[in-house]
């Protein structure tokens, strides 16, 4: 999520990133980075009884990246006031923090409140192998967790992870539900399938030799949202969509991703072009 709050700082769009942050070194350089790329912190917890959590990334000889996680978490979690979303709002939220014991009632509760006041919101499960061996316990978050989004933005990896699945028709109907819109599912540099209903979409992905692939799915994250405010897209437009519109939004997060892919950062370059493409 703070790669995506990142890419979303960096085209000029008002974003604030909710989550805890230790009050020692490596947290003011996190801090710190997100003011410099113009990220609301207000509703960041820094707290003082654990350490930052930190995700070590490793690339392969593709590109691809295995991860380390490391973690010294407080006693409260998610300490502190959060915002009350707005109709003209998005909310992405997503990773194993939106699964982690203390946290994840607590996200409910924000998310209901979301819902209610019908802001858009979108669900990343991001559910990285480290984590594998806790997917029976969190499974039944999972499940929660879409439930309450508008959109599931999830890789081939995440699905097959979860559910060993391994194709995007049986992804849609394992995850559907009356509350469920859509789902936007990535395959690397496969094209993006999209399933609305009864809408079927496929999005070709242009080939590019990447750098690396951390953080591609991010700033695919916040492709899609950058596209939705760009064309006044909210919850209650989603079901009307065109294919010529989905793959409007879908061709705008490709854009985002690849841009990532093209360097060793996490989140789009400050000169990359933000205008949306017709």
């Amino acid at each position: 999520m703070l790669n995506t709050a990142i890419s979303l700082g960096r085209a000029g769009i008002h974003v604030e990133f909710i989550s805890e942050i230790a009050a020692d070194q490596p947290g003011e350089m996190i801090v710190r980075f997100l003011h410099e790329n113009q990220v609301g912190t207000s509703y960041i917890n820094r707290h003082t009884d654990g350490k930052t959590t930190l995700a070590l990334a490793f690339l392969n000889d593709r590109a691809d990246a295995g991860y380390s996680f490391y973690s010294d978490l407080p006693k409260e979690r998610l300490k502190g006031k959060l915002p009350v979303p707005a109709g003209d709002d998005i909310v992405l939220f997503g990773s194993f923090f939106s699964l982690a014991d203390r946290i994840h009632e607590k996200l409910k509760a924000f998310l209901s409140v979301a819902r209610i006041n019908n802001a858009l919101i979108l669900y990343d499960p991001n559910f990285r192998l480290p984590h594998l061996a806790e997917l029976q316990h969190v499974m039944p978050r999972i499940m929660e967790n879409i439930s309450y989004a508008d959109i599931i933005r999830g890789s081939d990896e995440d699905f097959l992870h979860i559910f060993a699945i391994r194709e995007s028709g049986n992804a849609y109907a394992r995850i559907s539900t009356r509350d469920i819109q859509a789902l936007i599912y990535t395959r690397s540099n496969e094209p993006v399938s999209i399933l609305a209903g009864e809408q079927r979409i496929s999005v070709p992905v242009p080939q590019i030799k990447p750098v690396s692939t951390i953080g591609a799915g991010d700033s695919f994250n916040a492709g899609v949202i950058h596209a939705f405010i760009e064309m006044g897209i909210g919850r209650e437009q989603i079901p009307f969509l065109a294919s010529d519109e989905w793959e409007r939004i879908a061709g705008n997060a490709i854009r985002f991703s690849q841009n990532v892919c093209m360097s060793l950062d996490n989140y789009i370059s400050h000169d990359f072009l933000i205008s949306l493409e017709k």
